[in-house]
Order: C-alpha cells, then sequence, then structure tokens
C-alpha cells in the first residue's frame, strides 16, 4: 500500500509579525516538506521581504494560484493579498489584519474543499484582525465556527 502524502496549509499569520520568520526558519530544513505539499497561504511578495531580512534565500518558494497546482516536496505559496500590501515589522496595521484574515479565510475554504488534510496557522494580531467578517476572540474561535461543526479537533 502506498503510503498517503499529506497536502499542508500554513496561514501566514500577522505579516508584521513572527509567522513568516519561524516558517522560513523550519522550511530551512528541507526534510519538512521533501514527502508532503506544503502550501502557505499569504503573500509572494512579503515572503520574499521576508526571506531577505532573515537571510533565508536559500528556502525554495514557488507561487501558484491555488492548492491543487502545489507539488510534493514543494513550498507553493497561493497570493491572498493585494500586490501592494506593505510589511511594516513590530506593527499592528490595519493591513497586517486584513492579509491574516485574507489568508486564514482561504485556506479554510480550501480545508472545507478538501484541497488541504492539515491545516497550520501561524499567529495573528487579535485587535488587527477584528472586522464585519472577523469578530472572533481569536483564531481557534474562527476555526470551530467554520468547520466545527460542533466538534472540537484543533491541536
Amino acid at each position: 500500500m502506498e503510503e498517503m502524502k499529506l497536502r499542508v496549509g500554513v496561514t501566514q499569520g500577522d505579516i508584521n509579525g513572527i509567522g513568516y520568520e519561524v516558517m522560513l526558519k523550519a522550511f530551512a530544513d528541507p526534510r519538512l516538506y521533501e514527502e508532503q505539499a506544503v502550501i502557505i497561504y499569504g503573500s509572494p511578495k512579503v515572503a520574499a521581504y521576508h526571506k531577505k531580512a532573515l537571510d533565508l534565500n536559500n528556502v525554495p518558494l514557488t507561487t501558484v494560484n491555488s492548492a491543487k497546482e502545489a507539488q510534493i516536496g514543494r513550498l507553493s505559496v497561493v497570493n491572498c493579498t493585494d500586490d501592494d500590501v506593505k510589511v511594516e515589522l513590530g506593527l499592528s496595521t490595519p493591513t497586517a489584519g486584513k492579509a491574516s484574515f485574507q489568508a486564514l479565510e482561504r485556506a479554510v475554504a480550501d480545508l472545507k474543499d478538501g484541497l488541504l488534510d492539515v491545516l497550520v496557522t501561524a499567529p495573528i494580531n487579535k485587535h488587527n484582525i477584528q472586522s464585519a467578517e472577523f469578530s472572533f476572540p481569536g483564531h481557534t474561535e474562527y476555526l470551530e465556527a467554520s468547520l466545527g461543526d460542533g466538534k472540537k479537533a484543533l491541536m
């Protein structure tokens, strides 16, 4: 029997926070993605900014239009944000909150559609993400409301 290959979605979290730093440093070790498809929901532009700032240009990222295009052994990025998004490290900005929500929303939709097997969420800023679409204490509650169906299966 062939071993199942996972499709792992990872949200960018707050673009001004530590999400990309944690992701990129972890993915500097290709063993973390050589046997699975990893799809980062975020921004190729923001990812490139963080790669340069952290001197992690050796982390290979491929931009794809959807999770369907992701391949085993590659780090794919699905663009969920406007191209003019601006990174302001350490600052809580409405732009960062909007980008966090857009990535989370797209990843949850793909999880619901069966395009992902696992979803990992990078940290969000619980204040700047608040909007008409997101009025939850945090993303855990958003995930419960979006996916839980009254059940909790979160780690």
